[in-house]
């Protein structure tokens, strides 16, 4: 704890406010470290995942701050949101982008003002920027309140990026035949036991799932069709909330078949950890500036110091020619029971992070950062993974 006119504090407030220094820049110095890196460049089989974060903020003088809906805290409240992009495979997973979204409050003419930009307008510019950074990926994957914007839906159809997106089972497209489907879950739920195909979800602690997937026909949406609708649940008598997704995409089933469809949405769950990880460890919402300038460099540093752990642990898996401690970051437990107990590979990266006062090397401290960020993996079970979709308002 120091106080806020100590000379630490300054020269940081200095360092983010004011310094001389870009950074779009530093980040796009960061992607390509990580696309240059063999081992962690982004493969073609991994997902571009489209999500957005929100955090408490008190008062209103702080840029983009105003009552809306945090994704953190599951309700409206004052606070400040950011929409981002991540990288993902079944191994590894890092940040892109991140853009602060600002309500129309904020502004002078509301959602007319020149400079309102609604989360999905956002995120369809932050695509485009990992297109330009050459970040590939075999499809764009996002939750129910991107997949059911329509704007977006079509910028992605127009563009003819590849995509996997969810929807609210309880979606409907306006007026409809009393006897037609009304909703993905109407669709889902007139379906026959035989039109269900089981699927395996592997995880990467090494277990497995059993869920079962289906073809929806509905709203121009068909198995022949541009566009598909696939339902993929754990039960599909019952077909639960929590563990139970509608998703259209415009992959055909040459491309992606019921399994690979529901393997990519399912590399969503990483968005989720990694604002976890970011938040928890390295303090993504802990800044004390106001300016949009300020708030942007500090979401870049903690970038920085996230993608560096992944880079230093590819680095060294390289030089001692083993990939353990690539593959072992963030690895699940394998019982629920363990899930407290430090890992192994965790316990020799944080380790020497305790000898002695000096002169911080780089290598040490993203291994410490790296051992911390190991102790808090996700576990990957059905529980975790299904989730209720959330039901934000639109913006």
């Amino acid at each position: 704890m120091v106080q806020a006119q100590a000379a630490e504090v300054q020269r940081l407030q200095f360092f983010l406010s004011e310094a001389a220094w870009d950074a779009e820049a530093i980040n796009a110095q960061r992607l390509a470290l990580l696309v240059d890196e063999p081992a962690t460049a982004p493969a073609a089989h991994g997902v571009l995942i489209i999500d957005d974060t929100g955090d408490r903020k008190d008062g209103s003088a702080t840029d983009h701050v105003a009552r809306q809906y945090l994704g953190s805290v599951g309700k409206i409240d004052n606070g400040i949101v950011a929409v981002t992009t991540l990288w993902a495979d079944e191994a590894r997973y890092y940040p892109l982008h991140v853009a602060p979204y600002t309500p129309a409050v904020r502004l002078a003419h509301g959602k007319h003002d020149a400079a309102f930009h609604t989360k999905p307008q956002i995120a369809l510019e932050l695509v485009e920027r990992a297109q330009a950074a050459g970040i590939a990926f075999s499809s764009i994957v996002a939750d129910c309140f991107y997949g059911d914007d329509r704007a977006l839906e079509k910028a992605l159809l127009d563009r003819r990026l590849p995509h996997v997106l969810a929807r609210r089972g309880a979606f409907g497209r306006g007026w409809a035949p009393a006897e037609a489907d009304h909703s993905f879950a109407d669709a889902a739920e007139a379906l026959p036991l035989s039109a269900w195909r089981e699927v395996t979800r592997r995880f990467r602690d090494g277990h497995t799932e059993h869920w079962w997937a289906a073809e929806l026909t509905l709203f121009g949406y068909g198995p022949d069709q541009p566009v598909r609708a696939v339902c993929a649940t754990t039960n599909r008598r019952a077909l639960p909330a929590l563990s139970t997704w509608y998703l259209t995409t415009n992959l055909s089933r040459e491309q992606a078949p019921l399994g690979e469809v529901v393997r990519l949405y399912g590399l969503r769950n990483w968005a989720r950890q990694s604002y976890k990880q970011m938040k928890d460890e390295l303090g993504w919402a802990d800044f004390m500036v106001r300016s949009d300038r300020a708030i942007r460099r500090h979401w870049t540093l903690v970038c920085c110091a996230f993608a560096f752990c992944w880079w230093h642990a590819a680095c060294q898996a390289c030089a001692d020619d083993s990939s353990t401690q690539l593959t072992g970051i963030a690895e699940a437990p394998s019982e629920a029971g363990e899930k407290n107990r430090p890992r192994q590979g965790a316990a020799v990266l944080a380790a020497p992070a305790a000898r002695g006062a000096r002169l911080a090397d780089p290598g040490v401290l993203a291994g410490t950062l790296l051992g911390r960020l190991c102790q808090r993996a996700p576990a990957g079970r059905a529980r975790r993974t299904a989730r209720r979709p959330e039901r934000r308002p639109r913006d």
